[in-house]
């Protein structure tokens, strides 16, 4: 046997070995640039080559587009811009979708001199193959100047592996890319509703409660007109107080402990300041309001704004749900040595055995959506649950039956 067979056959097992590598790579990324490079580097390699080009086709704009190259550094400014499908070889690959391999660029018509004249790039022997994926074509990998002319079969089938994995590859890097940024698109869009129903809420909060301010010192008219509309208006308000009490909590449905920011409080003082941020609202629907504070007082570590959201949620429930004139009891309670017993018992309309539950539910309500009297949208008590089990504590309902009250239960882990 002859040297020349088994140089022959040393160096097709050393392409497949470099193909195999190079495939390895090509998975092991989702970065196009890194991708792109990785391809030409293998073209330039495997085929003897002076450079190489990757051109995408663009589904947006329908162009065939450089996406990378390795000419020079002045053929990097063509990055992005097109090239006629008319009038180029790499045009001519796409739309026949076949290779074609020149070994004079100077006797073929098709050969697009653009590049060359701006770059001082010259171009003598092309090879070019489609990138195909899914049976669909999606760009151009094109091999330039081999040192040792002809072109071969072989440089074909080499160029047109490379062609395939990295088809493969781009195909996947792009879509990540775009989830990408439909993620990023989607949590701007999530910033700016926060940004909205945070000021949204604050600018309807100050004329709103000037209405009820106003509206509840015309329920004291001794004029029964005046009287009855005084309380529309109040119900009104207390309506849409509601809503916009619904609307802020929507951007905490979902509460983890690592974004607590704890402080040891004393808990009494805590307590008298949410109860006294709800008396308006208790003094328009003449509720009767009693608070038993836990004697002596304790301290606890918790998020003052999120556990006091998760308490008035709870107490703006009991408000809602319990008619004029109704009675509601708040008490602090030392259960053991480790937690505190927060509840809150009205003289509503009570639950039965099933709602217990459901009422921790998002978006659950206690009447039906197309009869109830009450306003809401359901999930003051979802997030007041994930309020509370975020600082370690639990919450539930009881309730002797319907229109006999409820009493929710709030723990809080003591100080060690």
């Amino acid at each position: 046997m002859s040297n020349q067979p088994v140089a022959t056959l040393e160096h097709k097992v050393a392409v497949l070995t470099r193909l195999a590598e190079t495939n390895a790579k090509l998975n092991s990324t989702l970065k196009l640039k890194s991708l792109l490079n990785l391809i030409m580097e293998s073209a330039v390699e495997i085929l003897g080559v002076e450079a190489a080009s990757v051109l995408l086709w663009d589904h947006h704009t329908n162009d065939l587009r450089f996406a990378a190259t390795t000419t020079n550094e002045e053929g990097q400014e063509f990055i992005g811009k097109p090239v006629p499908l008319e009038g180029s070889i790499a045009g001519a690959i796409l739309r026949e979708n076949r290779p074609v391999a020149v070994d004079n660029v100077l006797s073929d018509k098709r050969h697009y001199t653009g590049i060359d004249k701006a770059t001082e790039f010259h171009t003598h022997s092309i090879l070019g193959v489609p990138m195909r994926s899914r049976d669909k074509v999606i760009g151009v990998l094109e091999a330039v100047n081999k040192h040792e002319l002809p072109w071969t079969e072989d440089d074909i089938n080499y160029l047109s592996i490379i062609a395939a994995q990295a088809a493969v590859a781009i195909e996947g890097a792009q879509m990540v890319a775009a989830l990408r940024k439909a993620n990023e698109d989607l949590n701007q869009l999530d910033k700016l509703k926060s940004s909205f129903i945070s000021i949204a809420s604050h600018e309807l909060r100050t004329p709103l409660g000037v209405i009820l301010g106003y509206a509840s010192f015309l329920q004291e008219s001794p004029d029964r007109e005046v009287n009855t509309l005084a309380s529309k208006v109040v119900n009104s308000a207390l309506h849409l107080r509601g809503i916009i009490e619904d609307l802020t909590n929507l951007n905490y449905m979902e509460q983890s402990s690592a974004e607590l920011h704890r402080e040891i409080v004393p808990l009494d003082s805590f307590m008298r300041e949410i109860l006294h941020d709800i008396v308006p609202l208790v003094e328009a629907k003449r509720h009767q309001l009693q608070y038993l504070p836990l004697v002596p007082d304790v301290r606890v570590s918790i998020d003052r704004t999120r556990f006091g959201m998760a308490l008035t949620n709870v107490l703006n429930n009991a408000l809602r749900f319990t008619p004029e004139n109704g009675r509601i009891l708040v008490q602090a309670e030392r259960h053991n040595e480790h937690e505190v017993w927060l509840t809150v018992t009205d003289s509503g309309i009570g639950l039965s055995e099933d709602q217990l539950e459901r009422i921790f539910e998002r978006f659950y309500q206690v009447e039906d959506h197309m009869t109830r009297k009450e306003g809401g949208m359901g999930v003051g008590l979802s997030i007041a649950r994930a309020m509370v089990e975020a600082h370690g504590g639990r919450i539930w309902a009881t309730s002797p039956g319907l229109n006999q009250g409820s009493t929710f239960t709030l723990t809080i882990p003591l100080v060690g």
